[in-house]
């Protein structure tokens, strides 16, 4: 039944995809269900090489809070994903080497997340974006769930050039840019400390492992004064 479930949802997307619709007809939750995972995310790779998230079930925090985890440490699946241009699948991430996402691994094993499978977008040889599905279980990911995964990968990056930037950041015809607080948040911090954007993302994303914050939580403080970084940390 599932099996006969999941080619009706990729055709039905190939459809949507060829009649010019976009990443807000795939329903992140369903196809979760159909792939035999937790959750599922696709972030976006910009020309400066930065991942934003574009889309995930918006009924569950379980995938948006793996994909800022990664965000703030500077590490993890989705990540590797987008710098190598391939596959990226671990098993267990509580009996990963201690070399393999030194901060990603023990942070993500606070959540139920024990397994991940990452695939880069790939347009020729550069990378668009990264599709990744988390288990809560650990083990291997079989043959045909690596495949059905990788053919969801496919249609994901057809309906991902169809996507309007500008109606993900607005709201109004799909989910916001996950991460808009984030880039508000920076942007008030470049005036309070004299830095770059790119300098001001750093002080953010320390100031949010340091104290072992979620990120959007320091980027809403940032915007509400209630909370003011120092010029010398």
């Amino acid at each position: 039944m599932v099996r006969g479930e999941f080619t009706d949802l990729l055709n039905s997307l190939y459809r949507t995809a060829d009649t010019g619709g976009d990443l807000t007809d795939a329903p992140a939750a369903e196809a979760a269900r159909l792939l035999r995972l937790d959750a599922l995310t696709l972030a976006l790779r910009s020309r400066r090489g930065m991942l934003e998230l574009l889309w995930a079930d918006p009924a569950d925090p379980l995938g948006p809070e793996l994909e800022d985890l990664q965000y703030t440490l500077g590490e993890g699946p989705t990540l590797e994903a987008a710098r190598s241009g391939h596959a990226v699948i671990e098993t267990d991430l509580g009996a990963a080497p201690n070399d393999r996402w030194p901060l990603f691994a023990p942070a993500a094993c606070r959540t139920p997340v024990r397994a991940v499978i990452a695939v880069p977008l790939l347009l020729g040889v550069a990378t668009a974006g990264v599709l990744t599905g988390y288990r809560t279980a650990p083990g291997p990911f079989p043959d045909g769930q690596y495949q059905d995964f990788t053919r969801f990968a496919r249609v994901t990056l057809e309906l991902l050039l169809h996507t309007p930037t500008h109606a993900l950041a607005s709201g109004t015809q799909g989910p916001d840019l996950h991460r808009a607080a984030v880039h508000q948040a920076a942007g008030v911090l470049t005036a309070q400390l004299d830095v770059t954007i790119d300098e001001a993302l750093v002080r953010l994303r320390a100031h949010a492992w340091r104290h072992d914050l979620p990120l959007l939580h320091v980027a809403r403080g940032i915007i509400a004064g209630s909370l003011r970084l120092s010029p010398d940390h």
